[in-house]
């Protein structure tokens, strides 16, 4: 990890202590440090306004940060993030379009897999479908639990907003 890193990972770490306001301005500055156009400090500027409830300015941030090649794992957790701002945008059908790629993209078992089945869980619910996300949490839960995974999965399976 290098220097930028640590420093952007400490403005995170003090979040809770600065407030919005200061965090976004902390973020914000480390951003300035780097070239126009660098993922990283796109990704980390979206994540700051997204902080602070200004999904508005975070959305083209995430987007440009995706366009500009962000490599993993911070890409999947921008698509996250991007989706859950869409969400909050009132725009749940491009929040569960873009987890649903994401999840499609992804070996079994990824690691941000059960986060952007949870958030794809709430987008289905925002769109009042209710069956399909309760099955979609499900889903994500049914490998990690301990003995009634299969059950789980059957019963996940059968649910119909109907």
């Amino acid at each position: 990890m290098d220097d930028w890193q640590r420093r952007v990972d400490a403005a995170w770490d003090a979040a809770d202590d600065r407030g919005e306001a200061a965090t976004v301005a902390a973020i914000l500055a480390l951003a300035a440090e780097r070239p126009a156009g660098d993922a990283a400090a796109l990704y980390e500027s979206a994540g700051a306004y997204d902080y602070a409830g200004r999904e508005a300015e975070a959305e083209p941030l995430y987007r440009a940060a995706l366009d500009a090649g962000l490599a993993e794992p911070e890409r999947s957790r921008a698509t996250i993030q991007l989706a859950s701002t869409l969400r909050n945008l009132d725009r749940p059908e491009e929040a569960v379009e873009l987890l649903r790629d994401l999840l499609a993209a992804q070996p079994a078992g990824a690691p941000l897999a059960g986060d952007a089945h949870a958030f794809a869980a709430l987008a289905l619910f925002d769109l009042g479908l209710k069956a399909e996300a309760l099955r979609e949490a499900l889903t994500a839960l049914a490998p990690h639990a301990s003995r009634y995974g299969r059950a789980i999965s059957a019963y996940a399976a059968e649910l119909d907003d109907a």
